[in-house]
């Protein structure tokens, strides 16, 4: 999880000594945090909700192109039939073509309806990440007032090296267990939005693309 509190660049601009003139210091895990927030669960499992209906749809479309496919195949097979008169075989083959003209159709709209709800997941995902991200930043704001810090470093942000920023901080120094214990609080008035996703337009249809 990217560092949300980014200070640890500011330290280098500090005068020496800063430190030891009263500045208060405070360390917070932000991907703890997150984790341990009931609300991240149950925005994952409303997720993993919507990724399956997709699934169950895409799958019932994709039988529905199957069975089209299949029967284009056997009037293929019966104009071969040497035995099939010249009025059956034109009437079969308008058949045919009227068939293959709309799985044509089938294979357009299964492209949009799987790049659509794909779009619709992702935007559901992050609309649910941002809200409990600020969620936590609030309480974490409120704790940094509340105790008067100077600086709050992310313990779990990496500089771009993968280096922790944080290499050592006191164990006093961090609250991350505060901050869990108000964002589970019983009763607490949780402002993450579990919106589902829009349901993909009713008319797109099954192809051979990959499944969302």
């Amino acid at each position: 999880m990217k560092q949300l509190l980014i200070i640890a660049a500011c330290v280098s601009l500090l005068a020496p000594g800063a430190f030891a003139q009263g500045l208060k210091v405070g360390t917070v895990d932000m991907n703890k945090a997150f984790k341990e927030y009931s609300k991240t669960k149950d925005a994952e499992k409303k997720i993993n909700e919507a990724k399956d209906a997709a699934k169950k749809e895409y799958d019932d479309r994709a039988d529905a192109y199957k069975k089209a496919l299949d029967e284009i195949n056997n009037l293929n097979k019966q104009l071969d039939a040497p035995a099939l008169s010249a009025d059956a075989k034109t009437q079969k083959a308008k058949e045919r073509d009227d068939k293959i003209a709309n799985i044509k159709n089938m294979e357009r709209e299964i492209n949009e309806f799987r790049q659509t709800r794909e779009r619709q997941l992702q935007e559901q995902a992050l609309r649910m990440r941002e809200g409990i991200v600020k969620e936590i930043t609030d309480i974490v704001m409120d704790k940094v007032k509340a105790n008067g810090l100077d600086l709050v470093f992310d313990k779990s942000g990496m500089s771009l090296n993968g280096v922790p920023l944080v290499m050592y901080a006191k164990d006093n120094f961090d609250f991350t267990g505060d901050v869990i214990t108000v964002l589970n609080k019983p009763g607490r008035v949780s402002t993450v939005t579990d919106k589902p996703a829009p349901a993909a337009a009713a008319s797109a249809s099954p192809a051979a693309a990959k499944k969302p």
